[in-house]
């Protein structure tokens, strides 16, 4: 338990620019493919991924999203969110707004019926958006207001802020869930944070279900069912996907062989690894090394 409690955890706790306007816009290039792009985390605020151009897997919740120029990736609150570059060229804006910047100061009917179900993740939203030109328009015109900070761009930008919420409720409402889901996963999240970053920092290493289980005081059966519960995948399946996407990035950005880098994310057996890359890309190792060499 000593080892985890020094791990960081993966609710991302972020510090906004100016704590009176809590939002804040990031720009992002990647130039190496299956580079990660961010690893698995969470937190409680919403976030909007603009896909300007290049290519991305952008995984919610064990959804991947596979987007491109003029898409738009919707992080709802408590989503466990990782993404992957699959382009030599990726560019996108991440908008990312606190639950705070939204709220009413009085209790009326936008807070009770729209504000406090989006930050309590009882509404949440579909997590890709292709095309939507009013969508793109209302994201472009809030970073254009937020960059050129012209006196009043903090009602522009809230103002675009509502108008986008206002087009997500009215055309991409994926769930509606009980506010006691909410509190349930955020303890539970919680909960797993140290093994979540432990697989992330030690995929190369031999891990059981029994031995993960431990650290957290749990039972083989309970930290099964609750694991694939937040995130959608069995604990051998997870640990397999942090492997084969460490791998794929090792293929396109190192000169390591094939064998080499089988060893160096976990796996002793070349073939078995070679089968298991395929089943999860598409191809072989050899393929992607092939086209690289290309």
């Amino acid at each position: 338990m000593r080892q985890l409690e020094k791990l960081q955890s993966h609710r991302e706790h972020m510090d906004m620019p100016d704590p009176h306007f809590p939002l804040k816009i990031h720009r992002t290039r990647f130039t190496e493919y299956g580079m990660t792009c961010f690893p698995h985390h969470w937190h409680e605020h919403i976030e909007f991924l603009v896909i300007v151009e290049g290519e991305a897997m952008i995984e919610c919740n064990s959804e991947p999203s596979y987007v491109s120029g003029g898409d738009l990736v919707v992080v709802n609150s408590t989503d466990l969110h990782h993404g992957v570059n699959l382009s030599d060229n990726l560019f996108y804006f991440t908008v990312i707004a606190d639950p705070s910047l939204l709220h009413s100061q009085s209790v009326d009917a936008v807070e009770t019926k729209y504000i406090t179900p989006i930050t309590q993740n009882q509404i949440s939203f579909q997590h890709k958006i292709s095309q939507d030109a009013e969508v793109n328009a209302c994201l472009k015109k809030l970073i254009e207001e937020y960059d050129g900070r012209v006196f009043g761009y903090e009602l522009a930008v809230k103002s675009e802020l509502y108008r986008l919420l206002t087009i997500l409720l009215r055309r991409y409402v994926a769930r509606v869930l009980p506010v006691n889901e909410y509190k349930t996963r955020i303890k539970n999240l919680e909960r797993f944070d140290p093994i979540l970053q432990y697989i992330e920092e030690n995929y190369a290493s031999k891990m059981t279900v029994d031995d993960l289980a431990k650290q957290v005081n749990m039972s083989r059966f309970h930290f099964s069912r609750l694991f694939k519960e937040l995130t959608g995948k069995t604990i051998s399946d997870y640990i397999n996907h942090v492997r084969i996407n460490n791998s794929e990035y090792m293929l396109h950005n190192t000169s390591k062989s094939i064998s080499e880098i089988a060893l160096a994310t976990g796996f002793n057996d070349i073939y078995y690894f070679s089968r298991l890359f395929k089943s999860y890309k598409g191809v072989s190792p050899s393929h992607v090394r092939r086209m690289e060499l290309h």
